[in-house]
């Protein structure tokens, strides 16, 4: 049997599972997409913290459990005749094909940036209002500003270098200064906003996701924190009890060992 038949029998297998399971279990009989909704967004960032750890077991396990939602919907749109798991994935193998007209068609791209740029204006083509159309309302903050960026980015709507972006980033610093000493917390929130969506562009134009290098840096907060109460506990003293001063002391020999 050739591998690529392997793999369609083992797709077949968890299809015939997710029947078993949506006829017989009574969890599974029970939910909808309303009720699955926020399992799937756990799972995803699930992924998301395997692929963080470089744990292949885990990110094999988490991809199948985001599968299974997958088929899960799919299973469920039967039920009433919306769509099945073949509309789901012919619906995506005709955007690919749609997608990449240099691939299927006779479009020529050599480089990443020309395949974007072709890629957010046949969505226009589609049918799509917007080039922010495909950005989802409930994204974290973060990302979504990033997301907002790099799609205008493919329309041309960007920065030329990032000199001037980071120009753009003091302005604003400056403009939230201004407001925090008038005192007005309406208008320094918008400000911090507007210091906030420079910062992620001025990242983007650095390669870095500001996603990732936020969770990195509470990552790194958190163990060092974690660290330090350990030592305090050694010392037989408790952190609430403490002065900042003496916290201080303490975080600073955790960064030392860090250091060393």
């Amino acid at each position: 049997m050739s591998k690529r038949a392997q793999q369609l029998k083992a797709f077949e297998r968890l299809l015939d599972i997710m029947d078993d399971l949506r006829e017989k279990c009574p969890w599974d009989k029970k939910q909808t997409f309303q009720s699955l909704k926020h399992l799937t967004i756990e799972e995803v960032y699930e992924l998301n913290d395997a692929i963080s750890e470089n744990n292949d077991t885990e990110i094999k396990k988490e991809l199948g459990d985001i599968l299974l939602h997958i088929v899960f919907y799919a299973k469920i749109g039967s039920e009433t005749n919306v769509f099945d798991i073949e509309d789901v994935c012919n619906t995506i193998c005709e955007k690919l094909i749609s997608r990449h007209p240099h691939i299927y068609g006779d479009v020529v791209a050599t480089d990443e940036k020309t395949v974007k740029e072709n890629w957010e204006k046949l969505k226009l083509k589609e049918g799509n209002n917007s080039v922010l159309s495909g950005v989802p309302n409930s994204l974290p903050a973060v990302v979504k500003a990033f997301r907002i960026q790099d799609k205008v980015k493919g329309v041309g709507f960007d920065w030329d270098n990032k000199a001037d972006v980071w120009a753009k980033v003091e302005e604003e610093l400056a403009e939230f200064k201004a407001e925090v000493e008038q005192n007005n917390l309406e208008k320094q929130e918008q400000e911090f906003g507007d210091v906030l969506f420079a910062l992620i562009n001025y990242a983007r134009f650095c390669n870095i996701n500001p996603e990732e290098a936020l969770n990195k840096t509470n990552q790194k907060f958190i163990n060092r924190f974690t660290k330090m109460e350990e030592l305090i506990k050694q010392d037989s003293k408790t952190i609430g009890n403490l002065p900042l001063k003496e916290l201080d002391v303490y975080w600073n020999e955790v960064k030392k060992t860090e250091n060393n």
